[in-house]
């Protein structure tokens, strides 16, 4: 039994010991019985030391740039935009004007000339006025049977005259004549003109002028068949 209550005592006086131990190394950190020191076994963390940041002692503003005013430009015209009209349409094709038809070319045309009319009565000299002429075909050859007509004024009378092709010889197998009077007298408003048994016209109206010259006392007119 003393065995025991002496290991009690022992391990009660330890005990005691060890609270006292820890209680200094608590209270004196930095005591040189401290195993461990306040530093501890990993590398020092540098303690940060926090400086404030401070303004000059005096802050001088720097030196402006002064401009030297200069003259104001005039405002100028800004043009108004108008609004561009735009379809989404096509253009419509414009049509084209209609081709004219063509006057269909009558079967014979006419040329004249004035002359002195002796050739054809020799013993009338300047007594006598009229129009003559002949009828061909496209080879020269005379129609004989062509209605020949005249229109117009003459010194105020209306005249409306017709003969046929073939009457008169003296112009030729295919003469025809139409008397005036018997002086010469100028006219500008005669229309000589070929037409058919039915009145059709087979040549164009031929406008005849006649003269008050003895020399040209008779309009000469040869009527010919187209080719």
């Amino acid at each position: 039994m003393q065995t025991w209550d002496l290991l009690s005592i022992l391990i009660l006086i330890l005990t005691v010991c060890l609270v006292g131990f820890f209680a200094w190394i608590f209270f004196n950190p930095d005591s040189s019985l401290n195993p461990i020191p306040s530093g501890g076994f990993g590398p020092k963390i540098p303690t940060v030391t926090v400086t404030s940041l401070q303004l000059e002692a005096t802050w001088t503003a720097s030196p402006t740039l002064e401009l030297t005013p200069s003259s104001t430009p005039r405002p100028t015209f800004t043009p108004f935009f108008t609004s561009t009209p735009v379809s989404l349409l096509p253009p419509t094709r414009t049509p084209r004007p209609p081709t004219p038809t063509r006057t269909p070319r009558l079967p014979f045309s006419a040329t004249t000339s004035q002359v002195e009319s002796t050739i054809i009565h020799p013993d009338l000299l300047c007594n006598w006025a009229g129009i003559g002429g002949t009828v061909v075909d496209a080879s020269n050859s005379p129609i004989v049977g062509q209605v020949v007509v005249l229109r117009g004024t003459l010194a105020g009378t209306t005249i409306e005259q017709q003969t046929v092709s073939g009457i008169n010889k003296e112009y030729g197998q295919s003469g025809f004549e139409f008397v005036l009077g018997n002086t010469p007298i100028v006219s500008t408003t005669l229309i000589i003109q070929l037409v058919d048994l039915n009145n059709i016209p087979l040549s164009p109206p031929i406008s005849i002028t006649t003269s008050s010259d003895c020399t040209k006392n008779l309009v000469l007119v040869r009527f010919k068949r187209n080719n």
